[in-house]
């Protein structure tokens, strides 16, 4: 069964988009405190595969407040970038960091649902969504509407967080997502589910080669995982045939 943030019963979309607008004046600050600012760490390492071939068209699935999408403007990933997101209220914060960084003409953002993507077969040379391709309500939907809208041969990038196998990461891990994740973010957000719910939803992501064969049947090809900081996160390639 599918995780939800607040209620068994319902949509899934609606409830994640209630979340992430009742979070996101705090979501910056709870990423960079969880993280120690490692998740940033992560995105570059997305941004250097990124950079491995020519990018006219990027597109940034559940952009969330933008991160990847200024990233790879910035260090110009790509030509063009277009972040999009079911979260107007995040996609507000969003702007604000766009604004700031002086980056309105190279980089656009818009409310969409990754499930339906408001965009031609085949329109962008890469894909990316970084922590949140656990929050579909429909996974395998999700993938291949971002396989859909790559050009043949375009590359699909998905960061998320894994599980680690291994003491005493596991363990570290558990203790840390279970326990002192959702007390402070209950604490700072004010949302009593949303950081609970993120634990929950990483143990019920398929991750690490069961994503890879998810990817696969898909419609990706030379799907790939790399595990980074001993398999908290995991960057997942597939290219479209």
């Amino acid at each position: 069964m599918s995780v939800k943030p607040y209620d068994a019963e319902g949509s899934k979309r609606e409830q994640v988009e209630h979340m992430f607008d009742a979070i996101s004046p705090k979501y910056d600050l709870l990423n960079r405190l969880f993280s120690l600012g490692i998740d940033q760490g992560w995105r570059r390492k997305v941004i250097r595969m990124l950079k491995r071939e020519p990018v006219e068209r990027l597109l940034d699935v559940a952009t969330g407040t933008a991160d990847l999408a200024i990233m790879a403007a910035r260090k110009e990933a790509a030509r063009q970038v277009i972040g999009v997101d079911i979260s107007e209220g995040m996609l507000s914060h969003g702007r604000e960091k766009v604004k700031t960084a002086g980056l309105e003409g190279r980089l656009l953002l818009q409310q969409a649902d990754s499930q339906v993507l408001p965009f031609a077969d085949g329109a962008f040379d890469a894909v990316t969504v970084a922590f949140g391709a656990r929050n579909f309500e429909d996974l395998e939907r999700g993938l291949r509407e971002m396989l859909r809208v790559l050009r043949p041969g375009g590359r699909l990038f998905v960061l998320e967080f894994s599980r680690p196998r291994k003491a005493p990461m596991k363990q570290l891990f558990r203790f840390y997502f279970h326990r002192v994740m959702p007390a402070v973010g209950r604490m700072v957000s004010k949302d009593s589910a949303a950081y609970t719910y993120l634990p929950e939803s990483v143990d019920a992501f398929p991750d690490g080669a069961e994503f890879v064969r998810i990817l696969e049947r898909c419609g990706g090809r030379e799907a790939m995982a790399r595990p980074l900081t001993g398999a908290i996160a995991t960057i997942y390639s597939a290219r479209k045939a």
